[in-house]
């Protein structure tokens, strides 16, 4: 396979990244200077080497000699934050989407994806292993943040039945009514963003 092609095949794995703009890409890299495309590689190295997962929820940050700790992204690490209450949510741009509008204090817990066909193997992709280790009763308030979809409300089920398991206490909240069925938090104006966290139930 030539360079180009190859290239073009490593695109079409990014999220909406369909051959035609895969293509796209390749060629567009192909016209930047030598100084470009060795900036671009030089970045992604970088990505690699300094982010890493939080060992909590799962948000990746860039570590640096600040950290308060090394294991533990910025939010999980804030002493100000209110460790009672703990807000799930399927990825990362739903997690920096919610932390936009500035009404959360809370932590995150990143499951990693919903479940659409209930098949064991997308069950087994989700993070609810994890999720019940890190609950244990630590919090009264517990909210499911996931997209309005079909897709979100059989992994909200999957959440609760987890949370069941191991005997939750707390209160179990979901996002108001707000979001339209089938729309994706990371998208949501801060508005209505807003409206669905402080009207949760």
């Amino acid at each position: 396979m030539d360079s180009i092609k190859k290239l073009a095949e490593l695109f079409t794995k990014f999220p909406t990244v369909g051959k035609r703009t895969a293509g796209r890409f390749v060629y567009y890299l192909i016209k930047q200077p030598k100084e470009e495309t060795d900036e671009f590689i030089n970045v992604i190295q970088e990505l690699k080497n300094r982010i890493k997962l939080c060992q909590f929820c799962f948000n990746p940050f860039e570590t640096n000699e600040n950290q308060v700790s090394a294991n533990l992204c910025p939010i999980c690490s804030d002493t100000r934050r209110d460790k009672n209450l703990l807000c799930i949510v399927e990825k990362e741009m739903d997690l920096e989407a919610i932390e936009k509008i500035k009404k959360f204090t809370g932590l995150y817990f990143i499951l990693g994806g919903t479940v659409g066909t209930m098949k064991t193997e997308e069950i087994n992709g989700l993070r609810l292993e994890e999720l019940k280790q890190r609950v244990e009763n630590k919090f009264s308030e517990i909210i499911v943040a996931l997209n309005p979809t079909q897709e979100g409300k059989a992994t909200s089920i999957l959440i609760e039945r987890a949370l069941k398991e191991i005997n939750y206490s707390g209160k179990i909240t979901h996002l108001a009514k707000g979001i339209p069925a089938g729309g994706e938090l990371e998208y949501a104006d801060e508005e209505t963003l807003e409206s669905a966290l402080s009207g949760r139930k």
